[in-house]
C-alpha cells in the first residue's frame, strides 16, 4: 500500500512519555484469562506453558516487575559484578524505549482516528458510538503493541545472536494477547515476558536475555499481524509513515521491513586483478558496481534504470572451479571500497545456506525475511545467491522439496509483480555451475548473464601459475629457478576490458545447430537489418523451445540496452565525487545521457541487436541441451560400467 505522508516522531515528545514507560517496567498487574490458565494442564510439571499459567496465590491479579526480574537475573548469572551487565542493561533500555515509542504511537492514533473525542464524551455515546469507541480502542492498542515490539527489535536485532533457533525451540509462544485497552495490552504483554525471563530454563547467560527478548517480541508482532485483518478503523494506521528523528527507525503501517536489521556479512577482500580469465564476468561486475553507485538517495531512483542499463537480477554461470566465489567477493570488495569512499551505506547480503526448512511454510518465511531488506532504499545492497541451483531448482523435477517450491514462489513474487519494488539500489546475483537445473521461471527473471569460465588462454594459465609461485619468489628470491616469457608482462591481460565489444569474439551466426538452422531459414526471407527478421526468428525459436516467451524477448531488449550503456564513468568522477556522484538526480541523468551519446557514435544498432540475439539464443539452447546431455552421459557411463563389470566377471 502506498504511504501518503510522513510524520516525524520528535525526541522531546518522547522524553515526556518516558516516565510512564518506566512505571510499566517497574510494575504491572495482570489477571490471567481462564484459557491461558488452563493451557496444557495434562502436560508434565516442568512444562514452560504450565509454569506460565500457574499464577501465585489464589487467582486474582498478579503484580510483576520486569526491572526486578532483571536484577534477580543479574544476581543469578553474574553474582560478582556490581554494575548491571551490558546485555541486561541494553535489554532494559530497549524495552523502555520501545514502550515509550508505543505510547507516542497510541496517542497519535487517538488523535488521528477521532478516538480522543469519543473518549471525552464516553458517557454520552449511543450503542453505535460505543461500538466505534471499543473498535478504535482495540486498533489503537494493537498498533501500540506492534510499534513497541518493532522498536525493541530494531534496537536489539543487530546485537542478538545470528542463529536464534535454540531459543525459538525453548519458547512456547505467548499464552494470550490482550488488545482490549492500552493498559491491558501492555500489562498482558509484559506479564508473560516477565514470566519467561524468570524461568530458569530459558535464560542461561546474559546474552540469552537479548536473544529471548528478540524471539518474544517477534512472536508478539506475529500475533498482531494475525489479528490485523479483524481490526477496524485502520486507515490512519496504514496511510502514513512515522519516522523517528535522528534515526533510521520508521513505522509504516503494519510493515515489518526491519530496516537496519540485516547486517552486512564479512567477506574476504579480493581485487579483480587477482582473478584469472573471466573477462566477461569481470567486465560485467565492474559495470554493475558503477551502475549501483549512481543510485540517487534523495530521488530514490537510479538514472541507469531510465537509460535501461540496470539489472536487478543477473546470473553468472560456469563449470566448477572457475572462480564464482572469488567473483562474488571481488564485486563486494569493489562496492564496499567505493561506498566507503563516497560515504554511502552498503549491505553485503548473501543468501544463507540454511534457508530451506523442513517445516511447512518455514522456508517461505525465511525467504521473505531474506528478501525484505532488499526493499530498503537507504543503502546499496548486493545480494548474491551462491550455488543457486540448490535453492532455486526446477520445480517440476522429481523429488524437489516443498521448501524449494516455497522459496521460488517468494523469489518470483518479490522480483516481479505486486511486491516487487526496485529503486535501482539493489541487485541479486545468481551464481551457478548448473544453470540448466534452475527453475525456468527463475531464469526468465534474469536480465543480465555472463559466463564464468576461468583461465582460457596461454596468458591466463601463465598468470594463474604466477599468482601461486610469486609468493615463494618474495620469501625466497631465486628459489623459483625458471624462465619467464619474453613478450608478456605478468597479469597484463587480467585488467578490465574497455567494453563488451572487446570481449565478444562475435561469431556471425549462432553456433548451436538447431538455432543456426532456424537463423539460416529466416535469413533467406529477410535481412538481419529488417525488424521482420527478428519477429520471424523468434517464432521459429519458439517451435524449437516451447518455453521461449515474450519474457525472453524482453531480456534480449535489456541486453541490447546494456550494450548501449556500456561505457566507463569518467575516472575523475570517482576521485572527486562532487563532479557526479553528489549531484542531484536530474544532473546525473543528463551527464550520463551525454556520455551515452558520445559512446554510441561508433556503434551500429542493428549490429549490436544481431550480436545480442545470437548470444542469447545460443545460451538458451545450451541450457536446454545440457540437462538432456547430462542425463544421457550418466546413462552411458552406467552402461559402460556394467559392460566392464561383465567382462571382468567373465575373466574370473
Amino acid at each position: 500500500m502506498e504511504h501518503n505522508s510522513t510524520f516525524p516522531i520528535k525526541q522531546n515528545e518522547l522524553d515526556m512519555l518516558r516516565d510512564e514507560a518506566t512505571s510499566y517496567i517497574k510494575s504491572i498487574q495482570w489477571e490471567q484469562g481462564q484459557r491461558a490458565k488452563n493451557k496444557d494442564k495434562d502436560a508434565k510439571d516442568e512444562s514452560i506453558l504450565l509454569y506460565l499459567s500457574r499464577a501465585k496465590g489464589n487467582g486474582g491479579a498478579e503484580i510483576t516487575s520486569v526491572s526486578k526480574t532483571i536484577l534477580e537475573l543479574k544476581k543469578r548469572l553474574l553474582p560478582e559484578s556490581i554494575a548491571i551487565p551490558l546485555h541486561l542493561n541494553q535489554t532494559l533500555y530497549a524495552v523502555q524505549e520501545g514502550i515509550t515509542l508505543g505510547i507516542w504511537i497510541k496517542d497519535s492514533y487517538y488523535d488521528a482516528s477521532g478516538l480522543s473525542s469519543l473518549a471525552e464524551n464516553k458517557s454520552a455515546l449511543d450503542n453505535s458510538g460505543r461500538r466505534e469507541y471499543e473498535s478504535k480502542m482495540q486498533t489503537g492498542t494493537a498498533f501500540m503493541l506492534f510499534a513497541t515490539a518493532y522498536k525493541i527489535l530494531h534496537d536489539l536485532k543487530t546485537v542478538a545472536s545470528d542463529d536464534l533457533s535454540v531459543m525459538k525451540n525453548k519458547f512456547a509462544g505467548i499464552p494470550e494477547v490482550s488488545i482490549m485497552s492500552p493498559l491491558k495490552g501492555i500489562s498482558c504483554a509484559l506479564f508473560y515476558y516477565d514470566k519467561y525471563l524468570g524461568h530458569p530454563e530459558i535464560i542461561k547467560s546474559d546474552k540469552d536475555v537479548i536473544d529471548f527478548t528478540v524471539v518474544y517480541f517477534e512472536a508478539l508482532i506475529a500475533e498482531i499481524q494475525m489479528r490485523k485483518s479483524s481490526l477496524e478503523y485502520t486507515e490512519t494506521v496504514t496511510d502514513r509513515t512515522y519516522k523517528l528523528e535522528k534515526s533510521d527507525f520508521a513505522v509504516s503501517g503494519w510493515d515489518n521491513v526491519f530496516q537496519g536489521a540485516a547486517k552486512s556479512v564479512e567477506f574476504n577482500k579480493i581485487q579483480f586483478e587477482q582473478i584469472v580469465g573471466n573477462r566477461d564476468a569481470k567486465h560485467f561486475a565492474r559495470r554493475l558496481t558503477e551502475r549501483m553507485l549512481s543510485y540517487d538517495f534523495d530521488a530514490k531512483k537510479n538514472p541507469f534504470q531510465e537509460l535501461g542499463g540496470f539489472m536487478p537480477v543477473f546470473m553468472g554461470y560456469g563449470i566448477p572451479g572457475t572462480g564464482k566465489s572469488m567473483l562474488i567477493a571481488a564485486i563486494a570488495t569493489r562496492l564496499k571500497e567505493h561506498c566507503d569512499n563516497l560515504d554511502i551505506p552498503f549491505l553485503f547480503h548473501p543468501m544463507p545456506d540454511t534457508l530451506i526448512s523442513t517445516f511447512q511454510g518455514g522456508s517461505a518465511e525465511k525467504m521473505v525475511e531474506w528478501m525484505k531488506p532488499l526493499q530498503d532504499p537507504s543503502k546499496l545492497i548486493f545480494a548474491p545467491i551462491d550455488d543457486a541451483e540448490n535453492n532455486l531448482q526446477e520445480r517440476t523435477a522429481q523429488g524437489v522439496s516443498a521448501g524449494v517450491k516455497e522459496v521460488i514462489g517468494v523469489f518470483l513474487r518479490y522480483t516481479e509483480g505486486a511486491y516487487a519494488v526496485n529503486y535501482g539500489n539493489s541487485s541479486i546475483g545468481l551464481f551457478t555451475n548448473l544453470p540448466e537445473m534452475l527453475d525456468k521461471a527463475v531464469i526468465s527473471r534474469v536480465q543480465g548473464r555472463f559466463k564464468i569460465d576461468g583461465a582460457r588462454t596461454e596468458h591466463d594459465f601463465l598468470d594463474q601459475d604466477h599468482l601461486w609461485w610469486r609468493k615463494l619468489d618474495t620469501t625466497m628470491p631465486d628459489f623459483v629457478n625458471m624462465q619467464g616469457p619474453n613478450d608478456y608482462k605478468y597479469l597484463q591481460d587480467q585488467g578490465l576490458a574497455k567494453n563488451m565489444g572487446e570481449i565478444l569474439k562475435v561469431s556471425d551466426k549462432p553456433t548451436e545447430e538447431r538455432v543456426l538452422e532456424a537463423y539460416d531459414k529466416v535469413e533467406k526471407q529477410f535481412k538481419s537489418t529488417e525488424h521482420l527478421f527478428y519477429a520471424n526468428l523468434y517464432k521459429e525459436i519458439q517451435k524449437l523451445f516451447p518455453f521461449f516467451s515474450s519474457r525472453d524477448v524482453r531480456n534480449i531488449q535489456s541486453a541490447v540496452s546494456l550494450r548501449l550503456t556500456d561505457f566507463d564513468l569518467e575516472k575523475d568522477w570517482f576521485e572527486n565525487p562532487e563532479i557526479y556522484f553528489q549531484k542531484d538526480y536530474e544532473t546525473k541523468f543528463n551527464m550520463l545521457q551525454e556520455l551515452m551519446r558520445a559512446n554510441m557514435k561508433g556503434l551500429d544498432f542493428s549490429e549490436i541487436r544481431r550480436q545480442e540475439v545470437v548470444r542469447y539464443l545460443d545460451n538458451v539452447a545450451t541450457i536446454a541441451d545440457t540437462d538432456f546431455k547430462r542425463k544421457v552421459d550418466a546413462r552411458i557411463n552406467q552402461l559402460n560400467i556394467e559392460t566392464e563389470a561383465r567382462e571382468q566377471f567373465g575373466k574370473i
